[in-house]
């Protein structure tokens, strides 16, 4: 069995050393048919353990006893790929080779731990957001709520205060439009009869007309002086006194 001459964390040197033991045929074996398998194994099988590790944990997509079952097929896969890889790379030495899967699964595993610690404590500040974020929300639905019926109320109070005005302006305006008068009338003859007419007297009441448009005299614009001010909209120039009574005449 050769014996290497670096130690595993001679990680340049020790390259270099299978590198030259694999290409010289006086020495048996071939250590990078097995480095490079087992190394291929390894990182694959532990890129699925971070997957699964993170769908369980982290995103919740799959169930803990179905990620634990996961995981659990999946760590002989690793220790066998990192044990091949050891194996070469220590140049078939079984001791050694035993030793370095140790400390590289050790590795992995705090590694694995650190991550899975981090997904957890970061899905937990995730949820926590969320929860405060749909208390809020409640809370906001619930003052929107209550200030809801307080506005309806007063919408309702301003419309029974604006039916009540109607009716006592239509009221009032009955009573100063229309003139009621009655009084007894007698009638001689052999016997006094009584009678009572009502007479109504309708007072008439004229509507003012609305301003009538009037063309610029000196850009020819056609527009309502009152809505302008009494001013051209288009050249500023103000509307001479004639053509205000003019707007202002009733329409026929």
């Amino acid at each position: 069995m050769t014996q290497s001459e670096y130690k595993a964390r001679q990680v340049r040197a020790k390259t270099h050393e299978v590198f030259e033991y694999d290409h010289d045929d006086e020495k048996p074996g071939k250590p990078l048919h097995i480095l490079i398998p087992g190394g291929l194994i390894a990182l694959a099988t532990l890129a699925l353990i971070v997957f699964v590790a993170y769908l369980t944990w982290f995103d919740e997509s799959l169930s803990q006893e179905i990620g634990a079952i996961l995981l659990i097929i999946l760590a002989p896969f690793y220790v066998g790929g990192v044990f091949l890889f050891s194996y070469g790379y220590e140049l078939y030495n079984i001791p050694r080779a035993i030793r370095l899967t140790a400390i590289i699964v050790f590795v992995t595993l705090a590694a694995v731990v650190i991550v899975a610690v981090l997904f957890f404590v970061l899905g937990n500040m995730k949820g926590g957001s969320k929860s405060s974020s749909s208390k809020s929300s409640k809370s906001f639905s619930k003052s929107s709520g209550s200030a809801k019926p307080s506005a309806s109320k007063s919408a309702f109070g301003g419309v029974l205060g604006g039916a009540i005005a109607n009716k006592s302006s239509s009221s009032s305006g009955g009573s100063s439009s229309h003139h009621h008068s009655g009084g007894p009338i007698f009638i001689g003859g052999g016997r006094t009869r009584v009678e009572t007419r009502e007479v109504t007297k309708e007072v008439v009441k004229e509507v003012p007309k609305e301003p009538m448009p009037i063309t610029c005299p000196f850009c020819s614009r056609s527009y309502v002086p009152v809505e302008h001010n009494f001013i051209c909209p288009s050249c500023g120039a103000a509307t001479p006194k004639e053509l205000i009574e003019e707007s202002q005449m009733p329409k026929d």
